[in-house]
């Protein structure tokens, strides 16, 4: 029997999962009538800022799938496995979902983000995925999405998205994707930050030896100083404290049978809670 391996950082349970499992596992609950959606969550040094402490039971009726997005994450799992750990990130897996739904006619909604990022988000997806189902595309304000979530979630469902890439910034897109995504109707959900700012070509990734580095952030701060100083400078180093306590927890099952089945739904249960403080 398989053994999957989980790492306990700071209250999160990070998967380890690569990326082609994941879209396995996306695709898997796209084909099947499994009650609960799926969310794909990223954890990086700024979710352990967020999320320091482990919270009240989730509603439970989004299943959450943690994966490690930043290096020290990934950096941390190599030295406790002697293994390679895979860094997913939002930015990479985004992209690859979209194909996948393109591939299999799902229709992918997008909350978050500004106006003109939505048009130049459009522009890039008829460009390169031409028969991709667009379902809607909202970008509410900061007040609407304190008063007006239900009414947001409700839209989204009549326009029966099936994938729906929230873009509202942590922790705000963890917390509204906990709370109100099973009133959207969705299947899966994609809480992934920036990533439609990197497709809309507003931001622009570092150069991959600086990924593999694990020197993005630093590339995103001489970038954007006024914007990240105090998540890289002041937060980071509290949360990469937090990072290097991570501990490793195995238990028999594949990490994406370990999500389709149903007896298995308390260890997403757990990694809800973690999602959720």
């Amino acid at each position: 029997m398989n053994t999957a391996v989980r790492m306990v950082v700071s209250g999160s349970i990070v998967e380890r999962c690569e990326t082609n499992e994941v879209l396995s596992l996306v695709d898997s609950r796209l084909r099947s009538d499994y009650p609960l959606g799926l969310a794909v969550g990223s954890v990086n040094l700024d979710h352990l800022h967020h999320f320091r402490k482990m919270a009240a039971a989730p509603n439970g009726r989004v299943e959450w799938l943690l994966l490690a997005d930043g290096m020290p994450i990934a950096w941390r799992g190599l030295l406790l496995t002697a293994q390679p750990w895979p860094r997913v990130t939002g930015a990479d897996l985004l992209p690859a979902v979209l194909k996948l739904a393109e591939t299999r006619g799902q229709r992918v909604g997008f909350l978050g983000g500004s106006t003109q990022t939505h048009r130049l988000l459009a522009v890039h997806l008829r460009q390169r995925y031409p028969a991709l189902a667009v379902s809607g595309m909202w970008a509410p304000t900061p007040g609407e999405i304190e008063t007006c979530s239900d009414t947001i979630a409700s839209a989204v469902r009549s326009a029966r998205t099936d994938i729906l890439v929230v873009s509202l910034g942590k922790p705000r897109q963890e917390q509204w994707v906990d709370q109100y995504g099973h009133a959207t109707g969705a299947r899966i959900f994609l809480p992934c930050g920036g990533a439609i700012d990197f497709l809309a070509g507003q931001t622009r990734r570092a150069p991959e030896w600086m990924q593999r580095a694990g020197l993005e952030w630093f590339y995103r701060l001489t970038h954007e100083p006024r914007r990240l100083a105090r998540r890289y400078l002041l937060q980071g180093p509290l949360a990469l404290l937090r990072a290097l306590r991570a501990q490793l927890i195995c238990y028999p099952g594949a990490c994406h049978s370990g999500l389709v089945q149903a007896g298995n739904a308390e260890t997403v249960s757990a990694a809800t809670k973690a999602g959720t403080a």
